[in-house]
């Protein structure tokens, strides 16, 4: 959390193309609630910015010169652990999705992301939540749909959704089912969420308010003991509650 409404956003800018670079730092800065503090461009200028720093949030390329970005997270996050991860790469690998999810990244975009929606992704990521391209999300759905697949992105899986670090499980009763727990609107939402719907379009497809549906979200994921969308798609993935798939 940053310490005010007012105080902007400190980000660092990891990628090793420096005309990206310069590029997305003026993007970025035209937004008020935003700051460029630092850029690197490649893990090992990251680690030092990081340190020197003290960024809310990094913005991390996953094609940099010897360490890949996803094999960095891990150290990015020893060096200061209330730093948040965004990757932002070219990337539609499903696999470097998981890979990325598994090391600790908080949300994954692609550089096509428009403008306005990268700045809001980056103030929803700081703000907690992870957050994933939607055409990445249905990729991710996918890789799960495959026969053999049993580990989801935080871990090894026996079938269900494993938790991000430190999160406990889902808890169900032995005569309940996974999901029992959800109301049939909650059932629809988690589909919805499972073919990678935002809430916008979520609402939309209900015809309900958006708020409605950020509400219904959060009852999910605290019902199912889950801690972002991602691990409630997979969830509803290898429970076999992803109606719309």
């Amino acid at each position: 959390m940053r310490p005010s409404a007012s105080a902007p956003v400190q980000l660092l800018l990891v990628d090793d193309h420096t005309l990206f670079r310069r590029g997305l730092k003026a993007l970025l800065q035209q937004d008020q609630r935003l700051q460029v503090v630092a850029e690197a461009a490649d893990a090992g200028e990251a680690l030092r910015a990081v340190s020197q720093h003290r960024p809310d949030v990094v913005l991390l390329d996953n094609h940099l010169p010897g360490v890949r970005g996803v094999e960095a997270i891990g150290s990015i996050k020893e060096a200061l652990p209330s730093v948040r991860v965004l990757m932002l790469t070219v990337s539609e690998n499903a696999e470097d999705l998981a890979e990325a999810l598994k090391a600790g990244a908080d949300g994954y975009l692609l550089k096509t992301v428009e403008s306005d929606q990268l700045c809001e992704t980056i103030l929803k990521v700081q703000e907690g939540e992870s957050v994933v391209s939607p055409e990445m999300m249905t990729k991710l759905v996918t890789l799960f749909r495959l026969p053999g697949a049993g580990a989801a992105p935080n871990g090894p899986s026996n079938g269900k959704a494993s938790p991000a670090p430190g999160a406990a499980a889902p808890a169900t009763s032995e005569n309940e089912a996974p999901g029992d727990s959800l109301s049939a609107r909650e059932r629809e939402i988690l589909a919805l969420i499972a073919r990678g719907d935002s809430n916008k379009l979520i609402a939309r497809e209900l015809d309900i308010a958006e708020t409605t549906v950020k509400i219904h979200v959060q009852h999910i994921l605290r019902k199912l003991n889950l801690s972002s969308r991602v691990q409630a798609a997979v969830f509803a993935v290898n429970n076999g509650l992803d109606l719309y798939g």
